[in-house]
């Protein structure tokens, strides 16, 4: 991305941030960028563009990540932690976009917000898919719904956007493992667990004799 168009999208964010999508006019962002209408739309064809861009920045990132994880590791389990990992991460390195995303996400207009939607949706089915295959290979456990797994996946770490903090507690990274680790535990076969229940089993048909 060039340095223009890179100033003119972080003025644009805090601008947004602090006034609104609506409460910001074309003027502002060049004037507070300290450049022209014309360096303005060298780059950005509307503020409707320019608030897509934002949107798709972060998305974009996500969807890769996902992708690769799921291109270059083999077992469902690593897939799923890498994916969860580095959806984590996306709320540090893309914090600005996000708050302005969760704030302004409405007004995107059409083709913009389609094309937002397919990708947000191809995210959500690689979630879906990674928890398919953990399930067929053995990994994750059976009677786990595909869908609502991987939808409250996805409604736990996306809440990290309301209470994450860069100069908190723990660092990111910290923060990515522990969601790792709740997740996988989370869905994981045990087979202690079975061991458990199959022995319980055992002793309950065993009394009804």
């Amino acid at each position: 991305m060039g340095q223009l168009k890179d100033t003119i999208l972080q003025t644009s964010l805090e601008l947004f941030d602090k006034y609104g999508y609506h409460g910001v006019a074309v003027n502002q962002i060049v004037e507070a960028s300290g450049t022209s209408k014309g360096g303005f739309y060298h780059h950005f064809q509307s503020k409707d563009e320019l608030l897509y861009v934002i949107h798709d920045q972060f998305i974009t990132y996500a969807l890769e990540k996902a992708t690769y994880a799921v291109q270059h590791y083999e077992s469902p389990p690593k897939r799923l932690e890498e994916v969860v990992r580095s959806f984590v991460k996306v709320f540090d390195i893309y914090k600005p976009y996000i708050s302005v995303f969760y704030q302004e996400s409405t007004y995107l207009k059409p083709p913009y917000d389609h094309k937002i939607k397919q990708k947000r949706a191809a995210f959500k089915q690689i979630i879906f898919q990674v928890v398919e295959e953990g399930k067929q290979s053995g990994d994750f456990r059976s009677e786990l719904p595909v869908e609502i797994t991987g939808m409250a996946i996805l409604g736990m770490v996306n809440w990290t956007y309301k209470w994450y903090q860069k100069d908190g507690e723990k660092t990111i990274e910290e923060i990515a493992d522990i969601f790792a680790n709740i997740i996988l535990h989370a869905v994981l076969y045990d087979t202690r667990q079975n061991v458990k229940r199959t022995s319980d089993e055992a002793l309950f048909f065993t009394k009804q004799k």
